[in-house]
């Protein structure tokens, strides 16, 4: 039998908070927190990469959709605060999900390293990473009243009013990520780590 510092109730957390901690991370970096049309061309944002933008086209004097997706070139080219601040406060979140959920599958292997005290402090960690992906979903619609996302849902677009557009996948996948960790896996990781042996000495 393998070595484990956790609990069966720890194995279940370990593995759930990987599937969270993924399954956030994956929404986060797809560009399909938004889906929109601009020229008769699909577009789709996230919160700093986009799918389909237009281009000048020299040759023939007009402007075209290049159908790529990449990230914006600078970290001021994100079109409004608001998706700035929600890009640093969602990938601060995915990133200390991502920090637990390592280190909860190393603990399936490795003897002594989840106690139980380890264990709460990593649930904390957990509540915390959804709270921010939680409040990054949040502010991600008070950007949908810069021009580019204007451009892209039919100019009416505003704080909270889609427009013509819709909420993509990535949104959803983000999101549920966060909310399974804050109140599943934040609850298990208090059964995570077994009690440590008091050694006579």
């Amino acid at each position: 039998m393998m070595a484990s510092s956790l609990t069966c109730a720890g194995v279940v957390w370990a593995l759930l908070s990987f599937l969270c901690a993924a399954t956030s991370c994956i929404g986060f970096f797809m560009p399909y927190w938004l889906l929109g049309s601009q020229m008769g061309k699909p577009v789709s944002f996230g919160t700093f990469r986009r799918c389909s933008y237009p281009v000048r086209d020299e040759a023939r004097g007009g402007t075209v959709m290049l159908e790529q997706c990449g990230r914006y070139a600078s970290f001021q080219g994100i079109p409004s605060l608001e998706w700035r601040i929600c890009t640093v406060v969602t990938g601060t979140g995915c990133g200390l999900l991502l920090l637990v959920a390592l280190t909860a599958i190393m603990g399936c292997c490795v003897t002594d390293l989840i106690s139980r005290t380890i264990g709460r402090v990593a649930g904390g960690i957990q509540f915390v990473g959804g709270l921010l992906i939680g409040s990054g979903c949040a502010l991600y619609p008070l950007g949908w009243d810069s021009e580019e996302v204007r451009q892209t849902c039919g100019n009416s677009s505003d704080q909270f009013n889609l427009g013509s557009c819709e909420i993509g996948w990535a949104y959803y996948c983000t999101g549920a990520g966060a909310v399974v960790a804050m109140l599943l896996c934040t609850w298990m990781a208090c059964f995570a780590g077994k009690k440590q042996k008091h050694y006579p000495y």
